[in-house]
């Protein structure tokens, strides 16, 4: 059955992404291990320029390549337990700001279903806990090799790798510095130029 109105939702259930299908309404959310998470509003300016900055230099480095970029809204599933036997089996469903999947096969007409390599998140006021604590953790598990923090309020990158399982945090990056991944070597982003106004 179709959901129309975000209020009629109990937000103390657990949900699937087969009930995630159903909501039809404007306001945007995540499920974090199938509970509701409303994302924040509109993003702010300073989210946006950030954003496209990103997407400028991630879009220059890996056009042409295997991997594949994406940008909000854009779902990503993450079943339980690597089970893949349907939308009753995925109980996490989030949009990071970018994403990069190398692995085709894990690609349909609705997203992502399975990790994949590279998260970028954006911190803006109202998110940071959710991105810093839930998510984190959300993406360790499900073996998201790298994981980006973006923080344009102190303009710095802070970035994760995965290693046996667990997240290694390099040290922060800043304004005089240039970002680089880990799993990426040559995908490099001055700071600086994502934060100037």
């Amino acid at each position: 059955m179709t959901v129309t109105d975000i209020n009629s939702l109990d937000f103390s259930k657990t949900y699937s992404y087969a009930d995630y299908l159903k909501w039809q309404f404007e306001e945007r959310l995540e499920l974090l291990k199938g509970k509701i998470f409303k994302m924040s509003p509109a993003p702010n300016l300073s989210h946006q320029r950030t954003s496209m900055r990103l997407t400028l230099k991630f879009g220059n480095y890996f056009y042409g390549k295997k991997c594949q970029l994406f940008h909000a809204p854009f779902d990503v599933r993450l079943p339980d337990s690597q089970k893949k036997t349907g939308d009753k089996d995925v109980f996490t469903v989030v949009q990071p700001d970018l994403c990069v999947v190398c692995d085709e096969s894990k690609l349909d007409e609705r997203g992502c279903i399975g990790s994949p390599d590279l998260v970028v998140e954006i911190l803006s006021p109202g998110n940071t806990n959710k991105e810093m604590s839930n998510k984190f953790r959300l993406y360790e598990e499900a073996g998201v090799r790298e994981y980006w923090l973006v923080e344009p309020n102190d303009r710095i990158i802070l970035i994760y790798y995965l290693k046996d399982g667990q997240y290694i945090g390099l040290k922060p990056f800043t304004d005089e510095e240039e970002a680089t991944s880990v799993i990426f070597p040559e995908l490099k982003v001055p700071v600086a130029e994502l934060f100037y106004t």
